[in-house]
């Protein structure tokens, strides 16, 4: 068995130089991890099986047709059922019954800020919560919003996925500190 490995972070022009480099060494399979790197395997080659462990969406992502019947060569799984962040307005409102704001800081540019954003707005009303949606692509903008939004009082924050939510894990809870 031979193992070829990879790390190329979040830089899209290396993710892509590996894709390349990994379907030229002609695998049984790729394992593939994060849609970025998906995406690019995708567009590298439509022959190679890649399997990825963790995917937002990838129906929506356009790698797989379904997920009962991937078709193509991709297959694996999604990260989490978009229905569970409906649940984190419902653990809010139970620490804090007094929320009726809560500010959902998502990347509107991929499909789990979308999916769990439409979750949480679905739960919303029948808790009197309004949702509120904040884009999390821009360090100095999410200070901004999320001191505002602290500022007004009865709120909650909830955090989608993604990798910018990683990227800003910390600025989050110091710009709500400061509000």
């Amino acid at each position: 068995m031979r193992i070829e490995i990879r790390w190329a972070t979040n830089n899209v022009a290396e993710i892509r130089r590996h894709a390349t480099e990994l379907v030229a060494v002609a695998p049984d399979v790729i394992l593939s991890h994060g849609s970025a790197a998906v995406g690019s395997l995708q567009q590298t080659t439509r022959t190679v099986p890649v399997v990825f462990p963790i995917v937002s969406d990838p129906v929506a992502s356009g790698f797989v047709d379904s997920l009962a019947r991937p078709g193509g060569n991709i297959t694996g799984f999604m990260t989490t059922e978009f229905s569970v962040s409906g649940k984190w307005v419902e653990l809010l409102k139970e620490i804090a019954p007094q929320i009726v704001r809560v500010a959902v800081l998502r990347d509107p540019t991929i499909p789990a800020g979308l999916g769990q954003f439409s979750a949480i707005q679905t739960v919303a009303p029948s808790l009197r919560v309004e949702a509120h949606p904040y884009s999390i692509r821009d360090a100095g903008q999410i200070e901004r919003d999320v001191a505002a939004f602290a500022h007004a009082g009865n709120g909650g924050l909830i955090i989608t996925g993604g990798k910018e939510s990683l990227l800003y894990r910390d600025l989050v809870p110091a710009a709500a500190a400061h509000g």
